[in-house]
């Protein structure tokens, strides 16, 4: 009898199932985790840029992170990045480079990256990004004599920036420099007419004073030895005439391991056939700005998963707005006076302007 009172004492007591546990919270964009990845992101893209200036990171637009199993994510970031004063050739740690205000006409990149995330390092798998100037209208709105760019195959732009490069190799007593590209160019027309552009250059094998016997000998010097720097020249047309050019070269640099030569501009190691005269890479005739214009795949990354990553992203993206778009519609629950909801997880902080 006390053995059949003590089964039915067992069969009734409760049956605690495991509880699995709770998926970690979404990241947020301004979350530290977040921002170390969009850093690597960001240094990925500059380092593998081969034309006009290094971007900073302006905001982070979405993250997603899909567990791949223990300490291994992928990480789909999307960024708003705005280009720097500092060429993609500069030395300058990303740091300490000014990213261009406003008035000076900013250009602003769209960057979609595939992060993979090992034991806590980072390392991107693919990239794709485009860039693009503000529009005219938005600037002059708030600066109206500032002065727009100017297409990069401009014949002011062109005769200014040829005028400047002979006009310093004319005078120095160094290297004979040869022009890489064109970076960005300005044209003022009121109350003075002026152009400023700024290029490229590149030291070749000749000094000034031998270029001037046989120009067409010097040629760029080797990978190895590599010089590069960049100019900036200020041409007045009116009310007077003057020309002025400043030359910095940075010396030989050696590339980090996992990025080509080929990081410093396209123009340097051309394809035979290719015509640089201008300094442009065809991709940039007609515009005021390279296009950052950068698809990358990591080779460790498989073809399959690289090519579908920015599909994904672009579903992900509807579905998100669709349940966001939801949410709202149905949103009844009552809120006491004065009840402040927190900040949407994303898109995050804006860190210097919005274009």
């Amino acid at each position: 009898m006390k053995a059949l009172v003590a089964l039915i004492l067992l069969v009734q007591l409760p049956i605690h199932k495991a509880v699995p546990a709770a998926p970690p919270a979404p990241l947020g964009c301004d979350d530290p985790e977040s921002e170390a990845a969009a850093e690597a992101a960001v240094n990925y893209i500059n380092g593998h840029s081969h034309h006009g200036y290094k971007f900073a990171l302006n905001r982070i637009e979405d993250i997603r992170v899909v567990p791949q199993g223990p300490n291994n994510d992928i990480i789909f970031l999307e960024l708003d990045l705005l280009e720097t004063k500092c060429p993609i050739l500069s030395p300058t740690p990303l740091a300490n480079c000014t990213v261009r205000s406003f008035t000076e006409h900013a250009v602003e990149g769209d960057c979609d990256v595939k992060l993979q995330k090992v034991d806590g390092t980072l390392s991107v798998l693919a990239s794709k990004c485009h860039s693009h100037a503000d529009s005219s209208e938005d600037v002059l709105k708030v600066c109206p004599d500032c002065p727009l760019l100017a297409t990069l195959n401009n014949t002011e732009v062109l005769e200014t920036v040829s005028a400047a490069l002979n006009d310093y190799n004319s005078k120095t007593t160094d290297s004979y420099l040869r022009l890489l590209e064109i970076g960005r160019a300005k044209i003022q027309y009121y109350p003075g007419h002026v152009v400023v552009a700024e290029f490229a250059v590149g030291a070749t094998n000749c000094s000034a004073e031998e270029a001037k016997a046989n120009v067409g000998a010097c040629q760029l010097l080797p990978e190895d030895q590599s010089n590069f720097g960049f100019c900036t020249a200020v041409k007045v047309k009116r009310p007077s005439q003057d020309l002025q050019v400043d030359c910095q070269l940075y010396g030989h640099q050696v590339p980090a391991p996992d990025i080509p030569m080929l990081s410093g501009p396209g123009v340097t190691y051309i394809h035979s056939g290719q015509d640089t005269s201008a300094g442009l890479p065809p991709s940039a005739v007609g515009f005021t700005n390279h296009n950052l214009g950068l698809a990358h795949n990591n080779p460790v990354a498989s073809e399959s998963s690289s090519s579908e990553i920015f599909r994904s992203m672009l579903s992900e993206k509807s579905l998100t707005k669709r349940a966001v778009a939801e949410a709202a519609q149905h949103d009844k629950v009552l809120r006491p006076v004065g009840f402040v909801p927190p900040p949407p997880p994303c898109p995050g902080k804006i860190r210097h302007f919005d274009i």
